[in-house]
């Protein structure tokens, strides 16, 4: 019973003596606030502080980097805020791949960019943007293309069946021809194949593709107490702004990065994407400035020229139309004339073979002519017919 009195007492003892301990380190700390905010009260402000020695190191502020994106406009290859007080230049930057490469040009890069941090005489933002990769602009390239090459093996082919049925070729000529005609319609069976891969590879919403800036800022005020208007004060940054772009690329270009100034409608682009993260994978600028959303109103083609436009269309129609149909026209009537050439082979013969006796008649003599007619007569169609007659009737059936 001694024993549990005995450690009750000491513990006892030692929650109190951490209980001042607590109480102690309150005190020492409150008091140590106190101070503190009595020395930054009386810190010298405004010119005392400007002029203090003591002073050694230069204060840098971390700003946000979509401070940016809130924009006025956007002109002359720079996005314009605050009423025209603040610009901005952005350079879009090329990557490399750094995992890929040695140990030598690893170093190489490094040094660059620490060369490209040392040379910085202003404030610059690193801006990266994610982007799904859009092939409709791709594909759409790709459908044109194969549509002209469609035209021309369509003309193509119907070069080789004229040149077939015209039996005026000779066999090199069209095995030359049709040597030309495969090679088109493999191009064609090609390009097909790359739609429909392309296609696919776009449905595929994995595909990702970083893009990398360097933001470039420029304010009015840096002009100190100036007269300009706007318009100058615009041009000044400008200048500015294009001299700090340059020397980003040429000190980024030791690193082997590629970079360039970013032109209004990429900039547009860029500012499109990062507001309408989910529709610019499904509806991209381009589509958005087609479908007139930057317009107050949308307006319709002029009635007049849209009849006018289908007008043209039929004419073209039409004429290719009539075009055919002649064309084979006058190809059924030569095929006509030569069937019909054919059929009268015997009596053409049988009249040529006539005239050739009657010129000849002093030379084989006068009975000798009038038998070989006489024969050539009645071999001609048992006999019942005149050659002569038959053949003058030919010529009237040619003739009507």
């Amino acid at each position: 019973m001694d024993t549990i009195n005995l450690l009750t007492m000491v513990l006892m003892i030692v929650l109190v003596i951490m209980v001042i301990l607590l109480i102690t380190l309150g005190i020492v700390f409150a008091y140590s606030k106190i101070n503190k905010k009595e020395e930054n009260e009386n810190k010298p402000t405004g010119e005392e502080n400007k002029n203090s020695k003591t002073k050694k190191f230069k204060d840098y502020r971390v700003g946000s980097v979509l401070n940016f994106m809130e924009f006025d406009t956007v002109v002359d290859n720079m996005i314009s805020q605050k009423d025209g007080k603040r610009y901005v230049m952005v350079v879009e930057c090329q990557g490399i791949n750094y995992d890929l490469m040695s140990e030598a040009e690893k170093n190489g890069v490094e040094d660059g960019f620490v060369q490209f941090l040392n040379t910085l005489r202003h404030p610059v933002q690193i801006y990266t943007q994610t982007r799904t990769v859009n092939l409709d602009n791709s594909i759409q390239t790709y459908k044109e293309k194969i549509k002209e090459i469609e035209m021309a093996l369509e003309k193509q082919e119907m070069q080789y069946k004229q040149m077939q049925r015209s039996e005026t070729y000779t066999e090199e000529q069209l095995n030359k021809a049709y040597f030309e005609l495969t090679k088109q319609r493999n191009l064609y069976e090609y390009g097909k194949d790359i739609i429909y891969s392309t296609e696919r590879m776009s449905l595929n919403k994995n595909v990702l593709n970083k893009k990398y800036y360097v933001v470039v800022p420029y304010y009015v005020e840096e002009l100190g107490e100036n007269q300009f208007d706007k318009q100058e004060q615009r041009n000044l940054a400008f200048s500015e702004l294009y001299t700090r772009a340059q020397s980003i690329i040429r000190t980024l270009a030791v690193c082997g990065i590629n970079a360039k100034v970013m032109d209004s409608n990429e900039l547009v682009e860029l500012l499109y994407v990062a507001y309408n993260r989910d529709e610019a994978e499904v509806y991209g600028l381009e589509k958005a400035l087609k479908a007139g959303y930057d317009e107050l109103y949308s307006t319709a083609p002029d009635v007049v020229d849209k009849q006018m436009r289908l007008l043209n269309e039929q004419i073209e129609q039409e004429a290719l139309e009539l075009a055919t149909t002649k064309v084979n026209e006058a190809r059924s009537e030569k095929q006509k004339a030569l069937e019909e050439k054919k059929e009268n082979k015997r009596d053409l013969i049988a009249e040529l073979a006539q005239l050739i006796i009657e010129e000849n008649t002093q030379i084989i003599g006068k009975d000798i002519a009038e038998e070989a007619i006489n024969k050539i007569d009645t071999n001609e169609e048992g006999g019942t017919e005149n050659v002569k007659e038959k053949a003058k009737r030919t010529r009237k059936a040619k003739t009507a």
